[in-house]
């Protein structure tokens, strides 16, 4: 047993290690890639957590946060803790969640694994966490956003020097973007973390390690019921201006990004068998990250297609070696 802790605690050391050398890999370099950096960074935590447990996890997110407060700052740490460590070691604790089926109505011999859909709805909440608490520590509001407006409108002015800008259009753009930006951000991060989960999902189950069953994400991926009402609140505070405003932004990013994930799935699931799924699939994701109307009947289908699809394994004196969903 004190050998099997051993290598337990030091492979979560290693995860740690690792999750570090890619956030200040990123941060070494700001760019588009920087962003890919970081979102791998969620992947060695994720992939010790599903397949080691959670004492592993626990130690690959103390290590890694030591390091960046070691090696830069502790404000660092904490921002690197909050966006990726934190999030990555709760989504694989929740991955690892079972009980019986017969608690649910289920048949005595099947396990029933934590629903995709409440680990999703887990994920939007702790990236709007992370993101308001990063937006208080660093101040974030129009002494920050308004300098980006100006150095836009000086840069069009300067190639086009006819250009007046409408003091009312500019007003409102800066309210515009101010809202934009914790919005996109959010959306984003809840993106990426879940691409995250899905790759290190598939690799674990690929080494034989991983507990919890491969579910068919299109089937299976879907948003809790709850986060409608999560998602009207976001929307609802966003009239009232100020603080409630920045706070409801957040929701609807972050949420948003999780209905279109669900709807992306659910597209991809009514999809299933037909000639025309593969071109209709690539023309509705370039379509979506072009234009806003098509984004928005993606977040409408998410929205319309909400429940749970609990994956089902047999218990380890069970003689049927079969596996299914129920959706409740």
């Amino acid at each position: 047993m004190k050998r099997l802790d051993f290598k337990t605690l030091l492979t979560g050391a290693l995860a740690g290690l690792t999750a570090a050398l890619l956030v200040l890999g990123a941060s070494a370099q700001p760019s588009f890639f920087s962003a890919l950096l970081y979102t791998a960074s969620a992947l060695p935590i994720l992939l010790v957590g599903l397949g080691w447990g959670n004492v592993a996890a626990i130690v690959a997110v103390v290590t890694a946060a030591a390091l960046g407060a070691v090696f830069i700052s502790p404000f660092f740490a904490l921002i690197m803790t909050l966006v990726t460590l934190l999030p990555a070691g709760w989504l694989s604790h929740l991955a690892n969640l079972a009980r019986p089926a017969s608690e649910l109505g289920g048949p005595d011999h099947l396990l029933a694994w934590y629903p995709l859909s409440d680990i999703l709805l887990h994920l939007c909440g702790l990236v709007t966490f992370a993101v308001i608490v990063i937006g208080v520590m660093i101040g974030y509001g129009p002494d920050i956003t308004d300098p980006i407006v100006d150095l836009l409108i000086t840069s069009v002015k300067q190639q086009q020097p006819e250009f007046m800008p409408d003091p009312a259009a500019t007003a409102q753009t800066k309210s515009l973007i101010l809202l934009m930006l914790p919005a996109l951000q959010g959306g984003m991060w809840v993106t990426m973390l879940f691409a995250a989960y899905y790759f290190a999902v598939r690799i674990v189950a690929a080494s034989g390690r991983g507990l919890r069953p491969r579910e068919d994400i299109p089937s299976s991926l879907r948003m809790n019921r709850n986060s409608i009402f999560v998602f009207l609140a976001g929307l609802a505070a966003c009239f009232f201006g100020g603080v409630p405003a920045l706070i409801g932004a957040t929701v609807i990013g972050t949420f948003g990004a999780g209905f279109m994930l669900s709807g992306f799935a659910s597209l991809h699931f009514r999809t299933r068998g037909k000639d025309w799924r593969l071109p209709a699939l690539i023309l509705c994701y370039l379509a979506s990250m072009l234009m806003l109307l098509p984004a928005l009947l993606i977040l409408v289908l998410g929205l319309g297609d909400t429940r749970k699809a609990i994956a089902l394994t047999p218990t380890k004196d069970a003689d049927t070696p079969k596996q299914s969903d129920t959706k409740i």
